[in-house]
């Protein structure tokens, strides 16, 4: 069994972000990058399966050169291989989909899993829109993956609880939180992973479209929050509720 993991090189989420002087965007030099957390419990869950079914896990990332070290972290994991598709464009969902389409189409994995968003900007639709151009069924917000024979069974976290759905292989499987805990790379995997292949590819040498269909045009932080007042009694609360906060 092949299983194709995606992987995103995300800013810290614990780093304090400013926006760029043009406002498109949030500014990254000097900030901290990290791969994006639902990635690592995909490549971990990836790792876990390869451990009961064998095969081999290959790790994707789209991006700069800089995305490197994301793969090279994912192999040191334990993964067998990485491709890199290098652009310097900011992609969006549509165009995403379109690049990991392609390389799927050459790779044809049996299983593809990706974190259910990115933290960067959440979107959380570059995996249904992968799985539609693929014609692939999917399973959203895994929180437990069984491989049976051609079918992969999915325990997904829904709205008021879980819901537990079969797929047929191939298919695209997002991960979320409680899904898994991803291990830390040992000292030996870290000197393997300078060996495993990672190969590079142009994203304007897979014939796709990388223009966006969705442009940021300007960015901004959400207005500061006014401070609290105290109320001396419930009737004064409500009233200002009702008359002031208009909840009422």
């Amino acid at each position: 069994m092949k299983i194709l993991v995606t992987v995103k090189r995300v800013t810290d989420y614990e780093a304090k972000l400013k926006i760029r002087s043009d406002a498109t965007f949030v500014e990254t030099d000097g900030v901290n990058m990290i791969t994006n957390p639902f990635d690592e419990i995909a490549v971990e869950e990836a790792l876990r399966l390869q451990e009961k079914h064998g095969g081999e896990v290959v790790v994707v990332s789209i991006g700069t050169a800089d995305c490197a070290g994301q793969i090279r972290a994912a192999l040191a994991m334990g993964a067998d291989r990485g491709i890199l598709v290098t652009t310097t464009d900011r992609l969006d969902c549509a165009a995403i989909s379109r690049v990991l389409h392609k390389v799927c189409l050459d790779e044809k994995p049996d299983l593809i899993l990706m974190g259910k968003q990115a933290i960067d900007d959440d979107s959380h639709q570059v995996s249904e829109m992968l799985a539609e151009r693929l014609g692939y069924g999917q399973a959203t917000q895994a929180n437990q993956i069984t491989i049976a024979g051609a079918c992969a069974k999915v325990v997904r976290e829904a709205d008021g609880g879980l819901e537990t759905i079969e797929v047929d292989l191939p298919c695209v499987v997002t991960t979320d939180l409680r899904l898994n805990e991803p291990r830390y790379a040992s000292l030996p995997g870290i000197m393997k992973a300078k060996k495993k292949p990672l190969q590079e590819i142009s994203a304007t040498d897979l014939g796709v479209s990388l223009s966006p269909s969705v442009v940021i045009k300007h960015l901004e932080f959400p207005p500061k929050k006014k401070g609290g007042q105290m109320v001396p009694d419930v009737a004064t609360l409500f009233a200002k509720l009702q008359n002031e906060a208009k909840v009422f």
